[in-house]
């Protein structure tokens, strides 16, 4: 059972899926890691709870404007800017 069900599952058409997949719980992970630990809303100390509702706005200003979105926001918001305008642009 073992051995057909490995030569069903490790062929080479099968490693973009593994691929695709591992990247997606990569990024869940970092996005679960992130919450948990730079999240001014998430409190998981328990001293941290009993504070209540905080009004830090400067962390939730950190928090929002992480170093990606500084990275894209003057970017143009395309992927492949230079196929793009080759076929928008007449010559």
């Amino acid at each position: 059972m073992a051995s057909s069900t490995m030569k069903r599952w490790l062929r080479p058409e099968v490693y973009p899926l593994f691929a695709a997949v591992g990247v997606a719980i990569g990024i869940c992970g970092m996005q679960l890691v992130r919450n948990i630990t730079t999240n001014p809303e998430v409190r998981v100390l328990k001293e941290k709870r009993a504070a209540g509702v905080l009004d830090n706005h400067a962390e939730g200003e950190k928090y929002a404007q992480h170093a990606l979105r500084k990275y894209v926001r003057n970017r143009t918001p395309q992927i492949m800017p230079s196929v793009n305008n080759f076929f928008s642009e007449p010559n």
